[in-house]
C-alpha cells in the first residue's frame, strides 16, 4: 500500500529561521511515522484579502530558502505557482507544483503545470463542484502527466464562510483521484478584516472525519506561533500539535480501512 501523504509547513516563507524551525520538528515526525512527507510553504501569496496583507519576502530569496530546506533535511518541496511564466521559471525548484484554488480552472496554467513533469496538486476551488474539478484534472492528464492530486479545501457557504461537503471526497476517490484533505484552509472565514479569519479549534475533528473516508493524504499549515504568523494566522495549527494530529489521522485511517463498504 502506498504511504499516506502529509503536506505541511508554514503558510508563507517569512524567514529562513522559521522554515528551519518547522523543518527540524518534522524531521522527527518523518522518522516516527510511515508517511510520504512534503514540506509546504508559499514563496509568494498572490491572492490576498487586502492590499495591506503580507505577500512575501521576495520570490528568489524565498525559493532559495526552500531549496536550503530540501538540501539540509531531504524534504520534497511544494509551493503555489500562479502563472505560466512562474511555472517555466520556478518549477525546477519544486517537487510538487500547486495550483491555487482560485486558479483551478485556468487551462493554460494547468497545461503548463502538467508539462513541467512535476506532481501537480490542484486545490479544488471554493466555487467548484467535485465533478467539475475532474475537468481540471483531465487538462493535466492530457499532457501525459499522470501525477495529479486533488485537494479539498471547503466550499463557499454564503458570505465569509466555508463548509466541507464530505461527500465530495467520496465522489473524487471513486472517480480514481488521489484525494488530499486540507484541514486548515477548510476552516477559513474568508476576507474578514485584513486577512481571513477562521476556526482553528475544529482542525482535529474535521481531519479525523476526513481520515474516516480513507483519503490519500492530509494537508495543513502550521506555525510555531500562529498568532504572530504573517498570513492565515487564524487557521494555522500550532506546531506543537502537528505530531498528535498526524498520529490521530493515521490511527483512525488504519482502523477504518478494515471495514468493507457495501454496494448499494
Amino acid at each position: 500500500m502506498d504511504k499516506f501523504i502529509v503536506i505541511a509547513g508554514p503558510c508563507v516563507v517569512e524567514s529562513r529561521d522559521l522554515l528551519f524551525e518547522v523543518a527540524e520538528y518534522f524531521t522527527e515526525i518523518t522518522k516516527e511515522f510511515e508517511i510520504e512527507f512534503f514540506y509546504k510553504s508559499s514563496y509568494k501569496k498572490a491572492n490576498r484579502t487586502s492590499l495591506k496583507s503580507f505577500t512575501g519576502i521576495g520570490d528568489e530569496l524565498a525559493l532559495s530558502y526552500l531549496c536550503e530546506v530540501r538540501e539540509k533535511f531531504g524534504f520534497k518541496i511544494l509551493s503555489d505557482l500562479h502563472s505560466v511564466d512562474e511555472i517555466e521559471k520556478f518549477s525546477k525548484y519544486l517537487d510538487v507544483v500547486q495550483i491555487p484554488a482560485f486558479l483551478c480552472r485556468q487551462t493554460e496554467l494547468l497545461l503548463a503545470a502538467g508539462k513541467s513533469g512535476k506532481i501537480v496538486n490542484i486545490k479544488k476551488g471554493q466555487f467548484v463542484a467535485p465533478w467539475d474539478i475532474l475537468k481540471a484534472r483531465e487538462k493535466v492528464l492530457s499532457t501525459g502527466n499522470n501525477n495529479v492530486w486533488i485537494t479539498e479545501r471547503g466550499t463557499f457557504f454564503g458570505y465569509n464562510d466555508l463548509v466541507v461537503d464530505f461527500r465530495s471526497m467520496i465522489f473524487l476517490r471513486k472517480s480514481g483521484c488521489t484525494v488530499i484533505f486540507d484541514a486548515t484552509h477548510s476552516l477559513q472565514r474568508p476576507s474578514l478584516g485584513e486577512q481571513s479569519s477562521g476556526y482553528r479549534e475544529y482542525i482535529f475533528p474535521i481531519a479525523r472525519a476526513a481520515a474516516s473516508l480513507s483519503v490519500d493524504g492530509l494537508f495543513f499549515e502550521t506555525h510555531p506561533n500562529p498568532e504572530k504568523a504573517l498570513s492565515d494566522s487564524a487557521t494555522q495549527l500550532p506546531l506543537r500539535f502537528a505530531k498528535d494530529l498526524i498520529f490521530q489521522v493515521l490511527e483512525l485511517k488504519d482502523k477504518v480501512s478494515s471495514f468493507n463498504e457495501p454496494e448499494m
